[in-house]
């Protein structure tokens, strides 16, 4: 299903719908933040919010991908700007949100898609009886505790927003109503990557529900098997086809959903 507000070109890159109501009524032009938006799904996100008409801030932490991923974005008639950023390091986001406070535009959208694997397997199975702690431990601090500290930094600014909206990218995997039913298991088991969506799914619905009322709407985004590096580009979804939930919540109307869980096709089970 296509999000409201845009549709995919012939060569797959989002066009605005400029006859579509702004969000919440405000006409000002809106600035999201992405996290690990020089490649794959962050940039199709980062691309797509552009569109739209978005300022968009591309976050991540290699200085020339970064930089790269500005220029083709730019070059692509978007309004974008980078933001070095390391989830994982609390001086890097301290130092984010005050490069976003003092560019004094705000902050609307956060889209929380930097994300890591952890070592596994060529089939990408994590055996859970040889499970290597330290390595476990490191991919909880970028998928978990990372969304964490930067949504925790960034909330002042997004509390200021007309209509804040926080996507947190999960996966299919996070859904434990899946994991437990052997007609719908596929894949392998990754006992590192997987619970850490899970947890990331729990904390969604935390957020969402200490955020009730204050207008800040926090959503999780299933992209689907999407053929980028993270999966050694064997899988059959584009990146533009893989960030089409995460749009549609990060420009939701006011009074949408919050504490979600939800594909292109619509809510999934936890």
């Amino acid at each position: 299903m296509i999000p409201a507000g845009y549709h995919s070109g012939r060569n797959g890159s989002w066009r605005s719908r400029r006859d579509e109501p702004s969000i919440g009524g405000v006409n000002e032009q809106r600035t999201a933040l992405v996290t690990g938006a020089n490649k794959g799904i962050g940039y199709a996100i980062a691309a797509g919010l552009g569109a739209l008409g978005h300022r968009v801030g591309v976050g991540a932490r290699d200085d020339a991908r970064r930089e790269e991923a500005v220029a083709r974005l730019r070059a692509e008639g978007v309004d974008a700007f980078g933001v070095p950023l390391d989830v994982t390091d609390d001086t890097s986001v301290a130092a984010a949100a005050r490069q976003l406070e003092e560019a004094g535009h705000g902050l609307d959208v956060l889209v929380n898609n930097a994300g890591i694997s952890g070592d596994h397997a060529p089939d990408w199975s994590q055996d859970p009886t040889a499970l290597d702690l330290a390595e476990a431990r490191r991919v909880v601090e970028t998928n978990v505790f990372g969304v964490v500290r930067v949504t925790n930094a960034l909330l002042p600014l997004l509390r200021r927003s007309a209509s804040p909206r926080v996507v947190n990218i999960s996966s299919s995997v996070a859904s434990l109503t899946r994991q437990a039913d052997p007609d719908a298991q596929s894949g392998p088991v990754m006992a590192v990557y997987a619970p850490t969506k899970s947890y990331l799914n729990a904390l969604t619905v935390q957020y969402a529900r200490q955020l009730a009322g204050t207008g800040v709407l926090v959503n999780a985004a299933c992209p689907g098997l999407v053929a980028t590096d993270f999966t050694g580009f064997q899988a059959p979804r584009t990146p533009e086809q893989g960030a089409v939930a995460a749009l549609r919540l990060a420009t939701l109307p006011d009074g949408g959903p919050s504490g979600g869980f939800f594909d292109d096709e619509g809510a999934l089970p936890w």
